[in-house]
């Protein structure tokens, strides 16, 4: 593993409300780290409790972003305000996106971003002062849904929750609110065609990239991606942040399914999301598919849509305010 120099936060560039800019003595320090995961660089950061030593025995948390994100928002945000509970957190770039590597750069495949959320419990539960042995997993968004498939056979995990599930493969399927149904075969031919065409050495095809105006933003019929594309390129924008993702990456995308074999959860599970997010439905589908899971529960955050959950303040608290009991009682 190789850690960053502590004091140097020149890689971290937070794109959320109340940031760590500077580590101080006895607070919440952040550490940007990097390390290797089938033999690409995974750039992450670390929040330590404040007064942390590395000679006790801490429960750490990994922290899975939302699809397109990065460490810097939202996973930063909660990974930051779990450190201030006591927990050492981790969350990283995916692999292909952001500051971690890969090529081409924004494959966006299930089975990569679910190794991503294995990777981190390899370096987290090695990290000095963590108790393996206590060891949870809170996914955001698209991170929610790939969490819930790491967590059915990585019994690492002790307890696992989510915030605004996103079902990623569902969604690139059938379109939101399975709107697509009708065309469903030709996106996969595309896709098809664009996997066709980087292997004979054209072209990469890209799906998702725009750069809206204000206006075609707020014409978009879905408020998930209204206040999607507000947030990400607008209010909390980063260099790092795009909705892209290689065309090709919709053969794995479209044939997978977050609720799949959801059963094999058999750890604690609490599923949270706004009681007004057109994203609902995909929680409340997965929620009683999970029926390996004895200790569950669903917890709807009145009034708050899909991304308003990400940092509107009494939001980010009625979500805290679940996670903080939930952790403290099954780690």
């Amino acid at each position: 593993m190789a850690h960053a120099a502590d004091d140097k936060l020149s890689s971290f560039t937070p794109a959320y409300r109340g940031a760590i800019t500077k580590n101080e003595s006895g607070k919440v320090n952040v550490h940007p780290v990097a390390y290797k995961l089938h033999g690409l660089t995974i750039a992450a950061n670390v929040y330590t409790p404040a007064n942390y030593d590395p000679k006790q025995a801490y429960a750490a948390i990994v922290v899975a972003h939302p699809n397109g994100g990065v460490k810097e928002q939202v996973a930063g945000l909660y990974a930051q305000r779990l450190a201030e509970r006591g927990y050492i957190t981790v969350t990283a770039d995916a692999a292909y996106q952001g500051a971690s590597g890969g090529q081409p750069r924004n494959v966006d495949k299930p089975a990569n971003r679910i190794e991503d959320i294995h990777g981190m419990a390899d370096f987290i539960t090695q990290y000095p002062g963590v108790d393996a042995a206590r060891l949870g997993l809170f996914g955001i968004c698209g991170g929610g849904g790939y969490s819930l498939a790491a967590a059915k056979s990585d019994k690492r995990f002790r307890s696992v929750a989510t915030l605004s599930m996103f079902n990623s493969g569902r969604v690139r399927r059938n379109g939101f609110a399975d709107s697509q149904l009708d065309t469903i075969q030709a996106r996969l031919r595309q896709a098809s065609a664009a996997r066709a065409q980087e292997a004979a050495g054209g072209p990469v095809l890209y799906s998702g990239d725009a750069d809206m105006t204000d206006a075609q933003i707020a014409a978009l019929p879905f408020e998930m991606y209204r206040q999607g594309y507000e947030y990400y390129w607008r209010t909390h924008a980063h260099a790092g942040s795009t909705f892209k993702y290689t065309t090709s990456s919709l053969l794995d995308l479209m044939r997978w399914d977050a609720a799949d074999q959801i059963e094999l959860i058999d750890q604690p599970l609490l599923m949270m999301a706004g009681s007004k997010a057109d994203s609902l439905y995909m929680t409340e589908d997965a929620f009683p598919k999970a029926t390996g899971a004895k200790d569950k529960e669903l917890f709807r955050i009145e009034g708050a849509t899909h991304i308003e959950t990400y940092w509107v303040p009494e939001y980010v608290e009625a979500a805290l305010g679940k996670l903080t009991p939930f952790f403290a009682r099954t780690l």
